[in-house]
């Protein structure tokens, strides 16, 4: 049987919450560690499935990796072997994909496994490998491997042109030529704040960056990068799941740690629409005051940073069942992450899928708790977990370790803040 959430719902949420680091930089940050051969300390680190199991196959290659603590790292990368990039382990982890670019400026060649991830349509490498293949590598498919490989004399364009704005492919890109003795412009780069991030580590290990965060992006590299301390920036999706959760249950929360200029479009859209939320960015604190007001939003409209995030869409479905009239949903990134929204129907709310990209959610509805409501995905999960806080009745939702893979210990934070939530293995 899979892990379970027993959630007994309609209890009061109050209290204060910590953000922990973000694990969509922490991701990228391991990864690029293999482009020295120097010790790394990363501090705060979540302690997630996702994290644990990017640390798990980099072990595997061969790399030392020291605990200091719960959420500090020292890795080491000397002697690595890339057979582990053919485990299963690579299949699960959607992010291992971010080995590929930092391991090819290494080696020269790399064959692994295509990667997994969560359930929430189509998600190719293809503007991976398109780019690789523009900054001069020979790419092979195969059914279960892929490989790439860059000759002894490549040469490398001056300029790199993105097919979208993938995040994912801008890191692996900002990796690779962060060691490429040259200057390279990158265009068509994602900017979300984790990319900022990474651009941040790369600098401290002897890489020129500028414009991260912007859609160009320069890149001096340097041919030896040398080790680096650093410190994950807070998770501003989790900093937004708290803070949508706290405006469900109509509780005051403070949240400490929160990146606030990271959220500004997320939280201009609740304030115009009648949430009671104060802002504290000196001090990194967003407070919530008693909930939302009874109006529907309208449209959410989820874009690329800094729009509205996808990683939040789910969440706000899940308000927009508790506000008054209907809110169209637009999700033009995938085409399968209105999962959860159907999982809501199960518990009273009036939820219409127009399309694979448009949900209509009318409200307010009286959410209860049921049996048998399933988690896909990992955010699409987060918001299954404020609809059973808020839901009457218990609710009991299934494959729970989908929010582990992204929200560390998830379930003891909440009851800190008076949920009635059991992790059930």
């Amino acid at each position: 049987m899979s892990t379970r959430l027993i959630i007994h719902g309609g209890k009061e949420i109050a209290g204060t919450i910590d953000v922990r680091g973000s694990k969509n930089a922490a991701l990228p940050i391991i990864a690029s560690t293999v482009l020295t051969e120097e010790p790394c300390r990363i501090s705060n680190v979540p302690r997630v499935l996702d994290v644990e199991r990017m640390l798990s196959i980099l072990e595997r290659m061969g790399g030392i990796i020291k605990q200091e603590g719960n959420h500090t790292v020292t890795i080491q990368n000397k002697n690595l072997d890339l057979e582990a990039l053919k485990s299963d382990t690579v299949k699960q982890l959607r992010a291992s994909i971010l080995f590929l670019g930092p391991l090819l400026r290494r080696f020269g060649k790399v064959c692994m496994r295509y990667p997994g991830g969560c359930k929430i349509g189509a998600r190719s490498i293809d503007t991976h490998l398109t780019a690789l293949r523009d900054l001069g590598g020979d790419v092979y498919l195969g059914r279960k491997y892929f490989s790439v490989e860059f000759g002894e004399k490549a040469s490398f364009p001056n300029a790199l042109i993105l097919k979208e704005f993938s995040v994912t492919a801008t890191e692996n890109v900002m990796m690779f030529l962060s060691s490429v003795p040259k200057t390279t412009f990158l265009k068509i780069a994602a900017s979300e704040p984790h990319i900022q991030d990474l651009a941040k580590f790369l600098s401290k290990m002897g890489a020129t960056i500028r414009g991260a965060g912007t859609s160009n992006v320069v890149i001096k590299g340097r041919e030896k990068l040398s080790g680096a301390s650093h410190r994950i920036v807070p998770d501003y999706i989790e900093a937004g799941t708290f803070l949508l959760l706290a405006l469900c249950a109509r509780g005051n929360v403070r949240i400490k740690n929160a990146p606030v200029s990271q959220l500004d479009l997320v939280l201009k859209t609740l304030i115009a629409n009648g949430a009671h939320i104060n802002l504290n960015e000196r001090e990194s604190v967003i407070e919530t005051r008693g909930g939302i007001e009874d109006r529907g939003f309208g449209k959410i409209q989820i874009l690329p940073h800094p729009g509205i995030p996808t990683d939040l869409q789910s969440a706000f479905g899940v308000l927009a069942t508790q506000t008054k009239g209907s809110t169209l949903i637009h999700e033009p990134l995938y085409e399968d992450r209105f999962h959860a929204l159907r999982e809501l129907t199960k518990m009273g709310a009036s939820v219409k899928i127009l399309d694979p990209h448009r949900a209509m959610v009318t409200g307010p509805s009286k959410l209860k708790g049921v049996d048998g409501v399933v988690i896909q995905d990992l955010r699409g999960g987060a918001a299954l977990v404020i609809a059973a806080l808020i839901a009457r009745g218990t609710t009991v939702l299934s494959n729970a370790k989908e929010v582990e893979r992204g929200y560390e210990d998830l379930a003891g934070r909440l009851r800190a803040l008076g949920a009635d939530i059991e992790r059930v293995a």
